[in-house]
């Protein structure tokens, strides 16, 4: 799957937890985001992909109550099938909300 997964858990800052398969997945990510805004939920679909952010579907917090936001860029041939946050949340989260659910509360 060529997606970029970048989110932070209760005690752990901003990291990826997918990197597309990117040697370079930080320059990536920035161009992706580079037109969409700070606000906690974004999509935007760019000419080789589709980056999206929204807040955690459980509401979860970090350690000093901040919301976590997910962020993602989708790149071919996932992108073809997502048009909106909610294609996002069933396609993309629903193959990932498992696994964060179980290293959210990690420690560092």
């Amino acid at each position: 799957m060529s997606i970029i997964w970048a989110t932070r858990g209760y005690t752990w800052g901003f990291r990826f937890l997918r990197d597309g398969g990117y040697g370079n997945v930080l320059s990536v990510y920035e161009q992706a985001f580079s037109s969409i805004g700070d606000s906690l939920t974004e999509f935007c679909i760019n000419d080789d992909s589709v980056a999206v952010r929204f807040a955690d579907p459980l509401n979860r917090k970090d350690r000093s109550g901040r919301v976590i936001p997910h962020e993602f860029v989708i790149s071919e041939p996932e992108m073809d099938s997502i048009g909106s946050i909610d294609d996002v949340m069933e396609k993309i989260w629903s193959s990932v909300e498992v696994e964060y659910a179980e290293i959210w509360n990690q420690p560092r």
